[in-house]
């Protein structure tokens, strides 16, 4: 059965199916002591990996495992597809005991009601916080799931980014620009309201980009804009597509702009720019080890 079948699948046709037992090449696992849980939002995935859950299946994982890297998923977590189009026959299978989504995913309530309790939680929504509402929602996991580690995840992050501050604060204070490549001729990039912008204003850095960004990125965004932020430090943050940095070192226009005559551009490693807390310390991180890097070379 195929991934747009399963999503035209109505009620009526999928209970029929499930009763009849077509569902099948996977075992039912043993009973673990936590609830077995899954999602199809990324943000919820990398929390609930972070704070030790028993995942039981996700969205998109090879994937996820590119962009987000950590934390990592264990290798029994079942893969229900795309987040569009999720394999619910899949999601049967693995026999959560309880469904977490996101206001993104909310169209797949109903469906997955027919499956387990569903429980939603919003990180990204506009005029609010990703951070803070990142926090609620750890806490609020960890709360439901009888998991201490929610909260240890708050406040080991709070700590990371408060530590962070006081080493940021004997650099260079140039601004931060953080962006990620559409191709050669354009970028997205992470206001002061985005989840990687809250991360830079915890750590007391500067966003270069002037303007809110809709509670997560602004794109597309023309090349030729960077020319207005001459003393930023230019942070690239993967994934991008396939060759479009290296097409864009080639560029007359690149090759002028001072951060990069100044060498003041960064490549971090892939980080997805939509998560929760453990996007927010991943991003932390690389940048904190670049920026040494930069500043003591």
């Amino acid at each position: 059965m195929t991934v747009q079948s399963d999503h035209m699948l109505s009620r009526r046709r999928f209970l029929a199916t499930v009763a009849a037992g077509v569902i099948t090449g996977l075992t039912p696992a043993q009973a673990a002591a936590s609830p077995r849980v899954a999602t199809l939002d990324w943000a919820i995935l990398e929390t609930l990996l972070g704070i030790g859950a028993n995942v039981v299946a996700g969205t998109e994982l090879l994937q996820f495992r590119d962009v987000a890297v950590t934390p990592s998923v264990p290798s029994g977590v079942a893969d229900l597809g795309l987040r569009g189009t999720p394999n619910f026959e899949v999601l049967y299978a693995a026999k959560p005991d309880l469904i977490f989504n996101s206001n993104f995913y909310a169209w797949a309530n109903d469906r997955m009601r027919l499956i387990a309790p569903v429980e939603s939680h919003a990180v990204y929504q506009p005029g609010a916080s990703p951070y803070q509402l990142s926090e609620q929602m750890t806490l609020a996991l960890g709360d439901r799931l009888g998991l201490a580690a929610g909260r240890a995840l708050v406040e080991a992050t709070q700590t990371k980014l408060e530590a962070y501050r006081g080493r940021f604060s004997k650099g260079d204070h140039r601004p931060i620009l953080p962006i990620n490549l559409g191709d050669a001729r354009h970028f997205r990039v992470f206001g002061s309201d985005s989840m990687l912008g809250e991360v830079l204003t915890r750590t007391g850095l500067t966003n270069a980009w002037p303007d809110l960004t809709s509670y997560s990125a602004t794109a597309p965004v023309g090349i030729e804009r960077l020319a207005a932020m001459p003393e930023a430090w230019i942070v690239l943050i993967p994934p991008h597509p396939a060759d479009a940095f290296a097409e864009l070192q080639q560029s007359a226009f690149w090759k002028a702009l001072p951060p990069v005559q100044a060498d003041r551009v960064l490549l971090l490693g892939s980080i997805n720019p939509y998560g929760a807390l453990p996007a927010a310390g991943r991003f932390a991180d690389l940048l904190a080890g670049e920026l040494a890097h930069a500043w003591n070379g």
